[in-house]
């Protein structure tokens, strides 16, 4: 740990003298992105996160039952997902792990399912979901009254939403980010070194560097997922969007959630409760994580 500490010391206070001689602030950016942040990189944790769950644990925290169609709920298809990405990971990527945040039909709080991520030190975080749409308002007639007709408002079910959708945190809630890279990324030496204070500039520059990658990182899994399901499965797509979600922002590394279809749409509840469509799914999430993989670790190795 201390000399992990030390190397980026020596590897900050170099890049720092080369910052002032060359009056350059972009330059130590680049120097400190190179030598601290992408150096020796391999892929070796993925968070499988099945969102939703069942029974909640506790009666205080942050838990869904999610969404439900006409005879499936969420919970239990992102737990059949979640399971046989965590199998397909460890069997087609060798030297990966992966961690489930969830394994039974017990609810996980939003937060414990971030500190389970970045406690495993995880690389990406992959969390499983079922989109559906809100009730539609519409007026209908229910009578007339003095020879003119009474309407009233009312509910009626929205099929018409179907494939799948890629969520990245929102750029609203990066301070929440910049906590977790803070108390996950540099840990190690605030724990060892106890003059270390996060607040430092230098330090608050890496924060910044890790965010910046982290985000770039998270669009990157997103698209490529987006693109095998599309291109591979054939299957429609609301691309890639932000949205303020917990679990995206509160861990410390590259993270995506994929809605992988409309439960309440017969035919993609029908789809993401068979075999096939799950395998498939779980098909193209490997091929995806294959090319980041191969291009994050090129870009640690040059």
């Amino acid at each position: 740990m201390k000399n992990k500490a030390l190397e980026r010391l020596i590897c900050v206070t170099a890049a720092l003298l080369l910052c002032f001689s060359l009056s350059s602030f972009k330059l130590i950016q680049q120097t400190k992105n190179d030598t601290i942040v992408n150096k020796g990189f391999k892929l070796k944790t993925i968070i499988v996160d099945a969102g939703h769950g069942g029974d909640r644990p506790t009666a205080k925290g942050n838990f869904s039952h999610g969404a439900s169609g006409s005879y499936s709920n969420e919970r239990t298809v992102t737990l059949s997902i979640a399971f046989k990405l965590q199998a397909a990971i460890e069997k087609e990527l060798d030297g990966v792990k992966a961690v489930m945040t969830r394994t039974s039909d017990e609810d996980v709080d939003w937060q414990k399912r971030a500190d389970i991520a970045n406690q495993n030190k995880g690389d990406l975080f992959i969390s499983l979901h079922c989109n559906a749409l809100p009730d539609r308002k519409v007026r209908e007639k229910v009578g007339t009254k003095k020879g003119k007709p009474v309407y009233k408002t009312v509910s009626v079910p929205d099929h018409s939403g179907k494939g799948v959708l890629m969520l990245v945190y929102g750029l609203h809630r990066s301070k929440e980010e910049e906590n977790a890279i803070k108390k996950t990324q540099i840990a190690e030496e605030e724990e060892t070194d106890e003059s270390f204070n996060p607040d430092d500039p230098v330090n608050v520059i890496l924060i910044n560097e890790y965010k910046k990658k982290f985000r770039k990182q998270s669009i990157n899994i997103a698209n490529l997922i987006n693109d095998e399901i599309v291109v591979g499965d054939g299957r429609r797509s609301g691309g890639v969007i932000e949205q303020g979600v917990l679990v995206l922002c509160h861990t410390a590394m590259p993270s995506v959630l994929v809605e992988t279809g409309f439960i309440d749409n017969p035919d993609d509840e029908d789809y993401l409760n068979s075999d096939k469509g799950q395998n498939e799914i779980v098909a193209s999430i490997i091929r995806a994580i294959k090319k980041y993989r191969d291009g994050v670790e090129q870009v640690a190795e040059n």
